[in-house]
């Protein structure tokens, strides 16, 4: 990045200008003034390297770095709910592909060259090097700016409820962060040190330590912003959340198929969840899609059909469709890859189960069923009720097991069935009449707070879909009573939320850590300092060697 440029002066002007440039250190090894030194032949020839453009490519190389290592955090918290995306993609382009594998791929690729790159140029920083970057290089940091920055845009517009999953991550994640950005920025201080002493602009100076300082100090006063429900002493964590199977056991066996419940059996899940449409016939059945295609082999058995509604097939066309061989084939979580033998014969046996089955299954693995019915905008929904309520009341399944999650018709549920456990979609209102004993939402939609406050009031509270153990943690130590998962065989080995510190323990790690920092910070400096100090005299010497060699050339 280095250029050279050529300063012309009139016979006998004086070299400050340049002495000063080169003493900046535009130069490294000719950084001292040439006392009264004339141009010779009018004529004095300086060389700038650039120095300032060195280090803007370098600030950008940082703020790059820093900003594909957040995208690295953002596409770790939503690896919990990518499995809708692969559902919305698959709805939209016919296209299953387990999407999480390549935008973690392009994000490690991402990461790591801008990572590569950064310890490079602070090597070279330290080791007082121009960066000398190529213009190759520097149109990718710009292009690997633009990919993250398109990211989250995209994020933002198509998938706007994670920016509230990050909200919710930082509850696990906050205290392991502020100590590794606190790190990070400790690490930065020694070529903001090199680069301090190496200029002689005293605006430029006093602006970045300015900027660092305020950095710091608001760094080291982090903790005093950062809450975490796992914050607490051990006597005082709630009892674990029960586990609510997400279409049963959806990463060992086909979802809503009764291989699913019985898996989610195993994992000692104490509700089914599962979706609910009827057939043209009048007979519930099990699916979550309002087509076909993804669950089934519909294409292959009613090629012609396979665009219509599932409600618009009989029971007898649903009993000859395939439910199970999909999961082999598209592989929607890579689970599949370790099942047994035993278990991949038995997921291609698998059928669309009717309601009727479900229950008698939840019946005798003494579990409880819980359910949408869908869809709810089709024009003969209450008779898609009626049919519902019939089987369930048929069925002999205890009512109390029977947790009803549609909100159309639902006076008439109660009024025909009062021992079915109601669950609502909703928080609270302010003018309840009846009030709530169960609620089902998002896990975005509530804080810490309010599950404490509805627990409080005994008020059960599932929340979903629930995958990871970190955001499992968080929700436990806030005291939800349970969760909906995909991922049951993996929550249900956990004895203990990944962390939970003492807010005692938590003060002194904060102490410890800025301390530390602070000393470090502080060494950097003074080393640096040091270093540069024993490079004078050397540069003495140079600078009367070039006194002497320009008193000659102007005699």
């Amino acid at each position: 990045m280095g250029q050279l440029s050529a300063w012309t002066h009139e016979a006998g002007a004086s070299c400050e200008p340049l002495c000063t440039l080169l003493q900046a250190g535009c130069s490294p090894g000719v950084s001292a003034t040439w006392p009264g030194a004339r141009c010779p032949a009018g004529v004095c020839i300086a060389v700038t390297s650039g120095f300032q453009c060195d280090y803007s490519w370098f600030l950008f190389l940082f703020c790059v770095f820093l900003f594909t290592l957040v995208w690295l955090y953002f596409a770790i918290i939503i690896l919990n709910d990518f499995h809708n995306f692969n559902e919305f993609i698959f709805k939209q382009r016919k296209l299953w592909l387990d999407w999480s594998l390549l935008l973690l791929i392009a994000t490690a690729v991402l990461i790591t060259y801008s990572a590569v790159l950064l310890v490079l140029a602070l090597c070279l920083q330290l080791c007082g090097q121009p960066l000398k970057l190529h213009w190759l290089h520097k149109t990718l940091l710009i292009l690997t700016a633009l990919v993250v920055a398109a990211a989250f845009i995209g994020l933002g517009i198509k998938w706007a409820e994670e920016w509230r999953s990050v909200r919710v991550s930082l509850q696990a994640t906050g205290p392991f962060l502020h100590i590794g950005i606190v790190g990070g920025m400790t690490l930065l201080a020694w070529p903001l040190a090199s680069f301090i002493y190496r200029t002689h602009n005293t605006g430029l100076k006093v602006f970045l330590l300015l900027v660092y300082c305020t950095v710091m100090i608001a760094l080291y006063l982090a903790p005093l912003g950062i809450t975490s429900p796992c914050i607490m002493e051990e006597n005082q964590l709630p009892p674990k959340p029960a586990l609510v199977g997400h279409r049963g056991a959806p990463m060992l066996a086909p979802e809503n198929t009764l291989m699913s419940l019985y898996k989610a059996v195993d994992c000692d899940v104490q509700v089914f969840e599962t979706d609910v449409m009827v057939s043209a016939d009048g007979v519930p059945f099990l699916m979550h899609d309002e087509e076909l295609t993804r669950t089934t082999n519909v294409q292959a058995v009613f090629p012609e059909r396979a665009a219509l509604n599932s409600t618009a097939f009989n029971w007898t066309d649903l009993q000859q469709l395939d439910a199970g061989s999909w999961f082999l084939e598209r592989r929607p979580f890579p689970t599949v890859q370790s099942l047994s033998a035993g278990d991949r014969y038995q997921v291609a046996e698998q059928r669309i189960p009717s309601l009727e089955q479900a229950l008698e299954a939840a019946k005798q693995s003494n579990i409880s069923i819980m359910f949408d019915l869908r869809p709810e905008n089709h024009s003969d929904y209450q008779s898609f009720v009626n049919a519902t309520l019939e089987v369930i009341l048929q069925s002999g399944i205890p009512l109390q097991q029977v947790l009803w999650l549609p909100d159309g018709f639902r006076e008439q549920v109660k009024q025909q069935a009062p021992g079915i456990q109601q669950v609502y979609g909703r928080k609270r209102l302010q003018n309840e009449k009846e009030p709530l004993l169960r609620v089902n939402l998002p896990y975005q939609d509530m804080s810490s707070e309010e599950i404490r406050q509805y627990r409080q009031d005994n008020i059960s509270v599932n929340l979903y879909v629930v995958n990871e153990p970190w955001l499992f943690s968080v929700l436990w130590c806030s005291g939800v009573s349970s969760v909906t998962t995909n991922a049951c065989q993996v929550l249900k080995e956990m004895k203990h939320p990944i962390w939970l510190l003492p807010s005692s323990t938590y003060l002194m790690i904060w102490i410890v850590v800025d301390c530390t920092s602070f000393l470090a910070i502080l060494w950097a400096f003074l080393l640096v300092k040091k270093c540069s100090q024993r490079r004078r005299p050397a540069e003495s010497e140079t600078d009367v060697l070039l006194t002497k060699i320009n008193s000659l050339m102007q005699e």
